[in-house]
């Protein structure tokens, strides 16, 4: 058996035509969706990036117990656990954060692994000359900006060499048996680079700045540029589509649906102006950044070009890769099996939970959605780790003089962790200064979350479900504090 994961990062779901989008140009999702099952009620849950992906390693939610960082030493990795029954693992990525301080952990869980250099700010050409800097609005990165000389050609761009790496893998590896391939694109995540050909997909008239990497946060500029802005993310993802289709392609040409798992999916959208915001991390999670696409083709049962509604979450993947290659999970993993979802649409969770480190932690039923506040002075707020490290540093020795031993979780493995207090705007990755009011929404009446309503027993429920969660987390009691919420 063989297993393909190809993922793309902060791909929107509302803006794939499987998805029901008419004016991005897909063609690709949505063949991609006539030979998989489509899942249509997907969420994300640990939030962003490397928190997503260890859950894709360990099938368990980690937000409540940490913000971004590397693989724990106790931390089960389904590639790991893959490769240790015999299965070849192999990952290929362009995602620069793997490279930092706070993703270290994460592709040594691998046989083997290939990267892709270029994305965002990875520290890659050495320039000691200022770059000439470009009339812009957003985000303009010295680093980016040095960078993105080196990629003059669509050929250098690090998604077409990404995906050069993997169809070669796929062709030396093909008639092989007994491997996973993790093939990650960072792409279309910010900034929104792309080639001209693409670009021309989406003629409109406009004459400002270069504008292709919103500062997150509220939206500051007019709406010729923020329509400029979502045509940007829609070139570069018409580009995602297209080498989709070469994937595809190699697919159909060497029969390789009949043996091999193929699952596409994300760690979670963007917000492209949508209530007034951009991007994620420093506002509330609504629906166009945590509902996620998810595509699943498993050759076992053969179905295709069918929709699943039940409610499902990244956590769950590890758990259907493990089943699928005849392995159990782990008694710490909380991911369900999505075979019965597969199959007859058979639901295998009831309640997702979803958040980011320090910000609203959220449940959804898949109608509604609640997302809880902390209260203002967002405390008492601590990381629990064995790996002090943010996205690109190390705690400060600020961070350290505040730490004391905690004796661990039931997850992680009968040994202690560092209990350590969350200095504001030390790492980037932690508390909201401004947290929102708490809110309630009814998806089925206010899809776009424009209103929140006021339903006192239904949010009674929502929150006993929540507590319910977090505790089956081993949630630590001062979150609850945090949260204005009694424990039990």
């Amino acid at each position: 058996m063989k297993a393909i994961m190809l993922l793309f990062d902060t791909l929107n779901r509302r803006m794939l035509s499987p998805y029901g989008c008419d004016w991005t140009k897909t063609p690709n999702f949505k063949r991609l969706s006539e030979k998989t099952v489509t899942f249509d009620n997907c969420y994300a849950g640990s939030l962003p990036c490397m928190p997503a992906r260890r859950e894709l390693h360990t099938g368990r939610y980690n937000f409540l117990h940490r913000g971004w960082g590397p693989l724990e030493p106790f931390d089960d990795s389904v590639p790991e656990m893959l490769s240790q029954k015999g299965i070849y693992t192999h990952m290929i990525s362009d995602h620069q954060h793997y490279w930092e301080d706070g993703g270290a952990t994460y592709h040594n869980r691998f046989h083997s692994w290939e990267i892709v250099r270029g994305q965002e700010g990875d520290c890659w050409k050495g320039q000691v000359k200022d770059p000439e800097v470009p009339e812009h609005l957003g985000r303009m990165w010295r680093q980016d900006l040095v960078n993105r000389t080196y990629m003059d050609s669509e050929e250098k761009h690090p998604l077409a060499q990404v995906f050069e790496l993997g169809l070669d893998f796929l062709e030396r590896n093909r008639k092989e048996d007994n491997w996973f391939l993790h093939w990650e694109c960072f792409d279309p995540h910010e900034p929104f680079y792309t080639m001209e050909k693409y670009k021309e997909l989406y003629p409109h008239r406009y004459d400002g700045p270069q504008f292709d990497w919103p500062e997150y946060g509220k939206v500051q500029e007019t709406r010729e540029q923020v329509e400029h802005c979502r045509y940007e993310y829609a070139a570069l993802l018409s580009m995602c589509d297209a080498y989709l289709g070469r994937f595809l392609d190699f697919m159909d040409d060497n029969d390789m649906w009949k043996d091999t798992m193929v699952i596409v999916n994300t760690d979670h959208g963007f917000l492209l102006g949508e209530h007034d915001l951009w991007a994620k991390s420093v506002h509330p999670w609504y629906n166009e950044t945590v509902h996620i696409p998810l595509f699943v083709w498993d050759p076992r049962f053969g179905i295709c070009g069918e929709r699943r509604n039940s409610l499902v979450q990244n956590i769950d993947l590890s758990v259907s890769l493990l089943n699928f290659f005849g392995q159990e999970p782990t008694g710490d993993m909380q991911g369900k099996n999505l075979t019965p979802v597969i199959l007859k649409d058979e639901p295998v969770r009831d309640y997702a939970l979803f958040g980011m480190f320090g910000g609203q932690v959220n449940i959804t039923d898949g109608r509604y959605v609640y997302m809880r506040s902390p209260v203002p002075d967002n405390s008492p707020l601590y990381h629990y780790t064995q790996m002090p490290t943010h996205m690109r540093c190390r705690f400060s020795p600020k961070e350290m003089r505040t730490m004391e031993w905690h004796p661990g979780f039931s997850f992680t493995k009968e040994t202690p962790v560092m209990k350590i207090v969350s200095v504001e705007d030390t790492s980037g990755d932690t508390s909201i200064k401004n947290p929102p009011e708490t809110a309630l929404y009814d998806l089925q009446q206010d899809p776009y979350q424009m209103e929140s309503i006021q339903n006192p027993e239904l949010e009674r429920q929502m929150i006993e479900q929540l507590k319910k969660l977090m505790k089956e987390n081993d949630t630590p009691e001062e979150q609850y504090i945090r949260l204005g919420l009694t424990e039990h």
